[in-house]
C-alpha cells in the first residue's frame, strides 16, 4: 500500500512558523518531482510548491515566494515544506505527493497517492 503521511502542522499566530514533513511508505519517489498543495475551507486545492527529484529545481506560488522553502531528503522519502511569516490566509489542509505523470509541477491532476494531509491554522 502506498501512501503519503503529512505531518507538523497545528495552530499558530500570524509571523510564526511552521515545518510540515510529508513521509512516503511503501515505495520510494526519489525520482519524483513532488509537491505540496492545499485546501481551504470551501475552496479548490491548490498548488503551493515543488521540488524536482534531485533538488536542483524548485517552484512556489506567488502567493508563498519568499515566505515557504520546499526541500527533500531522498534518502529519508521524505519532503519538507518550511513556512515562515505565516499569514492568516495560509489557513488550510497541506498535501503533499509525487509528480507521478511528469506533468507540470502546477497542475494537480499529474500527482497521484495523496495523503489524508495536514492541518496548518494561522490566527491573526
Amino acid at each position: 500500500q502506498v501512501h503519503m503521511v503529512e505531518s507538523g502542522g497545528g495552530l499558530v499566530q500570524a509571523g510564526d512558523s511552521l515545518r510540515l514533513s510529508c513521509a512516503a511508505s511503501g515505495r520510494t519517489f526519489s525520482r519524483y518531482t513532488m509537491g505540496w498543495f492545499r485546501q481551504a475551507p470551501g475552496k479548490e486545492r491548490e498548488f503551493v510548491a515543488a521540488i524536482s527529484w534531485n533538488a536542483d529545481s524548485t517552484f512556489y506560488a506567488d502567493s508563498v515566494k519568499g515566505r515557504f522553502t520546499i526541500s527533500r531528503d531522498n534518502a529519508k522519502n521524505t519532503v519538507y515544506l518550511q513556512m515562515n511569516r505565516l499569514k492568516p490566509e495560509d489557513t488550510a489542509v497541506y498535501y503533499c505527493a509525487p509528480n507521478t505523470r511528469n506533468g507540470s509541477y502546477y497542475t494537480r491532476s499529474v500527482y497521484d497517492y495523496w495523503g489524508q494531509g495536514t492541518q496548518v491554522t494561522v490566527s491573526s
